[in-house]
């Protein structure tokens, strides 16, 4: 079952992962999701579907205070959950460090951590100059690695060991214009997924790192209707995603813990084929 559809029904529990749970028991320990960039868009639909399985959630916003007050308070309600909101800017280092720290001090453990805080940028390559690419490595490399870092050093030191899920862009693989340095900068991430992966392992074997590439999952608000009938022609299935789509594989890459090092696009098959005149602009 997808997360959003039936949810009365849906099971809120568990079965496999660093800690089993059960939504209803309020005498165990709930598994602990940090999730960056929470407060909107596909951060948000992980951020839901995780709380809708019980998981006490970290929930990270830099500016989007009111919104991310406002989705704690909803998780509440409707999940019974514990939800503490917390602002970082990580694009800086120290304050990326500080931020699973404090999740550290107020749960005292990490199960999962999901990494969707990004930013999409268009620039031409005109403007692309080296503070353009620096800016999109800050905000989409080191706002992944530095709490993915931290966290899968705490992980290290649980029985459990945890599990880590960045998150990329399919679009690495088939380059669209206008995007020279965020692409550049979503090209690292399968790159430290593996590296993560590997050195995490070394440490505990039960650590596991995996990568999402989402394609046309949410298409910006400004896409008009002809703009996205071709986008969702230009995908193998003939349709357009859905933020439930990246949620859903986060739910099974901590429920599987066998497989790590895994890079997944979750694209409609964008990645191996996009007709010509399909814009990259929104996928």
């Amino acid at each position: 079952m997808r997360h959003g559809e039936n949810e009365q029904d849906a099971p809120s529990w568990s079965k496999r992962g660093a800690v089993a749970v059960d939504a209803a028991d309020r005498s165990i320990v709930r598994p602990v999701a940090l999730v960056t960039g929470a407060a909107r868009r596909v951060g948000r639909a992980v951020a839901e579907c995780l709380a809708a399985r019980g998981f006490t959630i970290a929930l990270h916003y830099f500016r989007s205070r009111q919104a991310a007050g406002e989705l704690a308070e909803q998780l509440r309600s409707r999940y019974g959950v514990e939800v503490a909101p917390i602002g970082a800017d990580l694009t800086v280092a120290e304050a990326g460090e500080e931020l699973v720290a404090r999740v550290g001090e107020r749960f005292g453990r990490v199960d999962l951590v999901v990494t969707c805080a990004s930013q999409w940028e268009s620039v031409p390559l005109e403007r692309a100059d080296g503070a353009a690419l620096e800016r999109a490595w800050r905000t989409n490399v080191l706002a992944s690695y530095v709490p993915a870092r931290a966290c899968g050093l705490r992980m290290v030191s649980q029985d459990e060991g945890g599990c880590i899920v960045l998150i990329g862009d399919w679009a690495i693989a088939r380059p669209y214009r206008d995007y020279a340095p965020y692409l550049v900068a979503k090209g690292a991430i399968p790159t430290l997924t593996r590296v993560l992966a590997v050195e995490l392992a070394a440490r505990n074997p039960k650590v596991r790192v995996n990568a999402i590439l989402p394609g046309p999952v949410l298409l910006p608000e400004a896409t008009g209707q002809a703009e996205a009938e071709t986008v969702r022609r230009s995908t193998l299935v003939k349709a357009i995603g859905s933020p439930a789509d990246v949620a859903d594989l986060v739910v099974y890459f901590y429920e599987h813990p066998f497989v790590t090092g895994a890079v997944v696009p979750v694209d409609g098959g964008r990645s191996v084929y996009c007709p010509d005149e399909a814009p990259g602009s929104v996928g």
